[in-house]
């Protein structure tokens, strides 16, 4: 018996134990979790990312980084103080922007499936930008499958933070050319993500369902090539869709993955952690019979654009904050398409 008592109240500290290494971002309207909430460190580190239940890594943050900046839904929300965000849960008022409506056009079913919006991707190197792109994209799935057909990409910029590029120091290295644009592999069918390799959560909100997609590879083992180490890769992938809806390409509201991969030469004495972002916010939904879209090579080495599309107040504008930190060293790649 005092056996049994004892495993209990063992189990209960270490319960208590885990949950205090975590800080949970909830709404303060709703209190439920708030996943992808990211917080800078003042010197313009994205120091974490929140997942599915709104939680991260108290290790995450340090002293040393004095004040925090909590981005939401690409909007600066909270500058805190370490000993302010040092809680074990923390409220957002995330109503800083309202759910933008997707326009419905051509109701009349037909071939293709067609979906426009806008896009960022950003690459981190040990947690400081490296290369961030937007842009408006435009993806064509095909109606009785609901597989992806194509993605084509209409305007886009790129900046760049200069760096070194050393060849045997990954640290240096300009990663702008990792950037992507987002897969939306199988956002038609989520059903295809349910396999042995990958974690699904499902979180239930107040105005939208989200479906966490987790998986891994490399955990245990490096992977050599030509003198490089890969370990420890991972990919968060976050699906939104409206509340109770059966969650079909009509339903759908955004699309976030984040990819991590730690990367060295095998003269470096550790690892570099690499983590690629990428988002997509629908704008139009329609039908088609027509998939010969209007597109532009997606070229990193330079901007394509003809219209100032991230000043729409609905565009998911990354760059203001990044330049906030970065100033005039985070350049803007020459936009090819003069106005």
């Amino acid at each position: 018996m005092k056996r049994n008592y004892l495993i209990t109240i063992l189990f209960g500290f270490l319960l208590n134990f885990i949950q205090a290494q975590t800080i949970t971002f909830v709404s303060e309207l709703t209190n439920k979790p708030l996943p992808k909430v990211s917080v800078f460190g003042n010197d313009g580190s994205i120091l974490a990312f929140s997942d599915i239940d709104g939680k991260i890594d108290k290790q995450a943050i340090s002293p040393s980084q004095e004040k925090f900046q909590l981005v939401y839904n690409n909007f600066p929300v909270a500058t805190l103080t370490y000993s302010e965000l040092n809680q074990d849960i923390i409220k957002i008022n995330d109503q800083v922007k309202e759910i933008e409506t997707v326009v419905i056009k051509n109701t009349k079913p037909a071939k293709y499936i067609v979906i426009k919006g806008n896009f960022n991707a950003y690459v981190t190197v040990n947690n400081k930008l490296n290369s961030y792109a937007d842009g408006i994209v435009t993806y064509v799935f095909d109606n009785k499958t609901k597989k992806l057909k194509s993605s084509n990409v209409e305007q886009y910029r790129v900046f760049r933070l200069e760096v070194k590029n050393e060849k045997k120091e990954t640290s240096t290295w300009d990663y702008g050319s990792s950037l992507q644009l987002p897969k939306l592999k199988n956002v038609g069918n989520p059903e295809e993500y349910k396999t042995k390799r990958n974690t699904i959560k499902e979180l239930k909100g107040d105005r939208r369902d989200q479906i966490e997609v987790s998986g891994a590879a490399l955990q245990e083992k490096e992977f050599s090539l030509f003198g490089f180490r890969f370990f420890d890769i991972r990919t968060i992938l976050n699906m939104s869709f409206e509340k109770n809806s059966g969650k079909s390409l009509k339903d759908f509201l955004e699309y976030n993955e984040v990819a991590f991969v730690k990367l060295k030469h095998k003269s470096e004495p550790s690892y570099n952690q690499i983590i690629l972002y990428n988002n997509f916010y629908p704008a139009e939904f329609s039908f088609s019979n027509d998939d010969d879209l209007e597109k532009v090579k997606f070229d990193k080495a330079n901007s394509n654009y003809k219209t100032k599309y991230w000043q729409e107040s609905s565009f998911p504008n990354m760059q203001t904050i990044f330049s906030s930190f970065f100033k005039d060293d985070l350049k803007e790649q020459q936009n090819k398409t003069k106005n």
